[in-house]
């Protein structure tokens, strides 16, 4: 007897001894055997599933007429589809027969529906942003009031935004200013408003309030702020900046400056904070004064009547 035969003949031995090995579930055999074929085809189908989506994702990014959101929906779909119609194929090629478990399967899948509604909801949700195509991977965006990031919309005046870095299945990941990536669901991004800085451009406007004393020389003082904006790197100089007189405060004659960045999401504080160092530089060299809050009371006693 040959080595093959031999082989051939333990494999069958095997099976059988597996096939022994089981539970009757009223018509229905649960064998090991069938365990373990069912084991190896989910393996086999999900590992044809990823080459292949691998091989898709190779051909899709070569393509250079599709923009990053239109191959990321195409792809979504075409996993989804893949996966789909793999487990119909495993079912099939299993020979499970599924009228058998009728009545199992319709209390199971109610079951799973109820618990499965949000991630059904996200995942509609997330195909829909890919078509809608408002929301891309890169783009700048700050959703709802900012507590689903991390913190309030405004901290110190300056918004809490993030980038997006991934638009998942379930949700998208936008890592903010800080370095956290926040995973946002899907949902959320269709039920609460969201500016999207980058929609339509990458320039954002920042506005500063830069308060001058009033026996100061305020065209010097507001020379000094457009000077001192355009020394700075990141701001751009088409809008050029501006400076405006915004109110006669109560101390201080109150302007606002006005610049241009494309870079938001290397952050808003930081270059602000720049800008203001340098404006406080430039003023205590040319003796402008910026002045500090301060309340005055003024005591009135009363005077005691003079006597007849």
């Amino acid at each position: 007897m040959s080595a093959t035969e031999n082989f051939r003949d333990g494999v069958g031995s095997a099976v059988e001894v597996m096939k022994a090995i089981g539970i009757d579930v009223g018509s229905y055999r649960l064998s090991l055997y069938g365990l373990f074929s069912t084991l190896v085809v989910a393996v086999l189908l999900y590992l044809s599933v990823r080459m292949l989506m691998r091989a898709i994702k190779w051909l899709l990014r070569r393509n250079t007429q599709i923009d990053a959101t239109q191959r990321l929906l195409t792809e979504k779909l075409i996993a989804i589809a893949l996966f789909v119609f793999a487990m119909l194929f495993g079912i099939d090629l299993l020979g499970i027969d599924l009228t058998a478990l009728a009545v199992f399967s319709g209390a199971a899948g109610l079951a799973i529906g109820f618990g499965l509604q949000k991630t059904v909801g996200n995942l509609i949700a997330g195909i829909i942003l890919l078509m809608d195509r408002s929301i891309k991977p890169g783009d700048v965006i700050v959703v709802g009031d900012g507590s689903s990031m991390g913190s309030s919309a405004s901290l110190n005046g300056i918004p809490n935004v993030g980038r997006v870095a991934k638009i998942g299945v379930r949700a998208v990941s936008v890592v903010t200013r800080d370095g956290k990536k926040h995973l946002i669901p899907n949902e959320l991004l269709m039920t609460q408003p969201v500016e999207n800085w980058s929609y339509s451009s990458r320039e954002v406007r920042v506005r500063m309030r830069v308060p001058v004393a009033y026996e100061s020389d305020l065209r010097a003082a507001q020379v000094i702020m457009v000077e001192t904006a355009n020394a700075n790197p990141r701001i751009l100089a088409h809008p050029e900046p501006v400076v405006w007189i915004t109110a006669f405060g109560d101390r201080a004659i109150e302007h606002e400056l006005r610049y241009w960045i494309s870079d938001p999401e290397s952050g808003l504080g930081n270059i602000q904070g720049e800008v203001f160092l340098g404006i406080w530089d430039r003023f205590k060299e040319v003796g402008i004064v910026i002045p500090y809050p301060r309340t005055d009371v003024r005591v009135i006693a009363d005077e005691e009547p003079e006597a007849e």
